[in-house]
This record gives C-alpha cells, sequence and structure tokens, in this order.
C-alpha cells in the first residue's frame, strides 16, 4: 500500500486488507474452499441417501427394486419416511419362497417323467409340444383335451374297474 493512510486508520493494518486495485487473495481463497465445501457435503449426502440402495445390491436382497424406488421417492419428495423405509427393507432379508417351489416343482416333473430342464409344466399340451397328441388336443375342448392326454388303465386294471363296477350294481 503506496498510498498514503487516511489520519484516523491504524499504522498497523492486516495482511488480508488489500489496496484498491489489487487481487483479494482471501476472497479468492474462500470462494475456492466455499466450493469444495458445497461439492464435498452434495457428494456426502448423496452417497449417505444411497445407503439403503447399495447395502441391498451388495447383500444381492431380493427387494433390491424397492428399495431403489423408495430412495428415488424420497431423494424428489423429500420426505425422509421413504429413505427410512427403504433403510429397514434393505437390512431385513425376505425369505426366498421360491427355492422351495422350484424343487417341489422340479421332484413332480421328475415323479411325472418330464426332464427338468423343459422348465416348468404349465399344461398337458406343453409336455407333448410338436406331437400329434399335442395338435389334436389345443383343436378339442379343455375337459376332452385333458382327458385324452392321460394315460389309458392298463387290461388288467380295467377288468377289477368292471368287475367291481358290476359288483357294485348287482348288491343294489
Amino acid at each position: 500500500m503506496n498510498e498514503a493512510l487516511h489520519p484516523a486508520a491504524s499504522q498497523h493494518l492486516p495482511g488480508f486488507i488489500t489496496a484498491h486495485g489489487d487481487t483479494d487473495v482471501l476472497m479468492v481463497v474462500m470462494s475456492v474452499i466455499l466450493l469444495l465445501s458445497v461439492l464435498g457435503f452434495g457428494i456426502l449426502f448423496l452417497r449417505l441417501h444411497t445407503l439403503p440402495e447399495r447395502m441391498a445390491h451388495k447383500g444381492h436382497k431380493l427387494q433390491f427394486e424397492i428399495v431403489a424406488v423408495l430412495g428415488l421417492i424420497a431423494l424428489f419428495t423429500h420426505m425422509h419416511i421413504f429413505w427410512v423405509a427403504g433403510l429397514l427393507l434393505a437390512l431385513i432379508d425376505i425369505p426366498d419362497f421360491t427355492a422351495p417351489l422350484n424343487r417341489i416343482a422340479g421332484s413332480a416333473e421328475k415323479i411325472a417323467g418330464i426332464e427338468p430342464e423343459k422348465g416348468v409344466f404349465d399344461g398337458p399340451a406343453e409336455s407333448i409340444a410338436g406331437s400329434k397328441q399335442a395338435e389334436e388336443a389345443a383343436a378339442m375342448p379343455t375337459e376332452a383335451s385333458v382327458a385324452m392326454l392321460r394315460p389309458a388303465p392298463s387290461p388288467a386294471k380295467a377288468k377289477t374297474v368292471s368287475t367291481k363296477q358290476k359288483t357294485v350294481s348287482t348288491k343294489q
């Protein structure tokens, strides 16, 4: 500061006071600190906000999509209850009911004589897809197609059934 000081001014001015026309170093430093702190706070906020989603993803949870949607709803509505609900869902293990059901379906397919790699049994026409019986069953009404695809009883079994029916009818 080469200019003459005002007579009322102190003789020893602090270092952050600059002369007219010089760069204000303190303002530049504080601007950089403010920019970095706002950026850091935003990153910290978003990392904390996505915490439930990252927890559900890391744990391979079934409810991952629900947790992600709850996080987005909380972000855009500023209602923190959605974030808390997402955090609770990310922490809770929902039981996997599909694995035992798939094992049951596989066992039923094995008992029925269907190869397990063919998939889930949806109906009688799927197990014999492409066969003449499947084409005939598709053209018939539902009850008739199911009856057609049932295995025919063996001749010995048919005799016993008819014999039982006769004995029942004679007793009446």
